[in-house]
């Protein structure tokens, strides 16, 4: 495999977010905006889609679409993001501060796996 450090790191983050909500899915499932239906499914279904798009990166062959998938994933969940800044029941008591935060923060997710997708299609292979 020809991936750089920050490639796994990143395989990484999303293969242990993914894991987290089989192993604490009501943290997850608080947040989720009361407009969508059978939340304890799309947890698990989210958890399922990060574990898969982390392993999928670690492979070049699937790793762009990995890339792909992460990118579409992190625009669906600023919904949850925005929908947590709604009230103070949606913000499961975390402070406003850092619920502005993650917002930025999700963008800056997705730049990295946009750039790192560039990397890769400009990357020529053998």
């Amino acid at each position: 495999m020809n991936n750089p450090w920050h490639n796994y790191v990143m395989a990484v983050m999303y293969i242990v977010a993914g894991i987290m909500h089989f192993i604490k899915p009501k943290i997850y499932m608080r947040v989720m905006p009361n407009y969508l239906p059978e939340h304890r499914f799309l947890v698990y279904l989210s958890g399922v889609a990060e574990i898969v798009l982390g392993i999928g990166m670690c492979y070049p062959v699937t790793a762009k679409w990995s890339l792909y998938g992460i990118i579409l994933m992190l625009i669906v969940f600023l919904m949850v993001h925005f929908y947590m800044l709604s009230g103070e029941k949606a913000s499961a008591g975390i402070p406003k501060w850092i619920l502005i935060l993650r917002i930025p923060l999700q963008f800056g997710l997705m730049y990295w796996a946009y750039w790192y997708l560039n990397e890769l299609i400009a990357r020529p292979t053998l």
